[in-house]
């Protein structure tokens, strides 16, 4: 599930080599397991170490202004800061064979980057839930960067997408917007549209955000698989803002299994290295 967006790990093409040839073989091997199971799924979708967070009490954190280096208000009463560079995203991403706890950082393939026109969803006005990439909503990034996390050697481990971008003009506030906007239409479900297949979100529950940032929000995807209606996948999205810049977290699993959320220990590792970097650069 990579993207805030889309070609999540599970859904599309997977993974992203990384150095080492025997790690690039053992890596392709997960991910050409993870990609069969995808075809007959397609539904396998999308913070703590190995001790994913449960679901909260439907609220998002909002607060006063807390952003790394400055930023506006949620209600937009101070100017916002000029977005990041792509450079200065780089620089606070994950880098490659970071790790989080069990996790480990690598890029994205081609493939796993976000692509608007790839994901849809029906109705429109919950497509912040399905991506936030260039096209897929008005509040298009200056810069963005992707990173995918996973345990190396586990097959069915909890995979997630972490994804820096920066917007100008108020867009990240207004992405927030759109996100909690979405939260409230698409509590009942919706429909993902894929380039092959549809997608039946039963629920989209609001759940407790990470205090962090100027604010955040978190939701929990209750999802129908597309071959068996009796089985229900799941998938997690925490998106954190800080002054105009985003931080997005999905998480997914091949399995049924409910599991629990994006793990703690990567959404804290990540704001660690952002908030630091940016304190360097500023």
């Amino acid at each position: 599930m990579p993207r805030y967006g889309r070609g999540r790990n599970g859904r599309g093409p997977c993974g992203q080599g990384r150095s080492g040839a025997g790690r690039d073989r053992q890596e392709r091997s997960r991910q050409a397991g993870r990609l069969a199971v995808a075809l007959t799924s397609l539904a396998l979708a999308a913070a703590c170490s190995a001790d994913p967070g449960p679901g909260g009490d439907g609220k998002g954190s909002e607060r006063p202004p807390a952003s790394a280096g400055g930023g506006s208000s949620p209600d937009g009463g101070a100017k916002d800061p000029k977005p990041l560079s792509e450079d200065r995203l780089t620089a606070a991403a994950f880098g490659e064979g970071e790790k989080a706890g069990p996790y480990t950082a690598g890029a994205l393939l081609v493939g796993d980057a976000p692509l608007s026109d790839a994901y849809t969803a029906d109705p429109a006005v919950c497509q912040p839930l399905v991506s936030l990439a260039a096209g897929a909503t008005p509040h298009d990034p200056a810069a963005e960067v992707n990173r995918g996390l996973s345990i190396p050697g586990e097959l069915r481990s909890v995979d997630v997408t972490v994804q820096l971008r920066s917007y100008a003009a108020g867009g990240a506030r207004a992405v927030m917007a759109a996100l909690r906007k979405a939260g409230t239409a698409c509590a009942g479900g919706f429909t993902e549209e894929r380039a092959i297949a549809k997608a039946r979100y039963l629920k989209a529950d609001r759940i407790e955000a990470p205090a962090i940032g100027d604010e955040a929000v978190a939701f929990r995807f209750t999802i129908q698989d597309v071959k068996n209606k009796d089985l229900k996948l799941y998938e997690y999205l925490t998106v954190v803002r800080s002054g105009s810049t985003t931080l997005s977290f999905r998480a997914d699993i091949l399995d049924t299994k409910d599991f629990g959320g994006v793990p703690r220990g990567v959404v804290t590792a990540q704001w660690e290295k952002f908030r630091a970097a940016h304190a360097n650069t500023a």
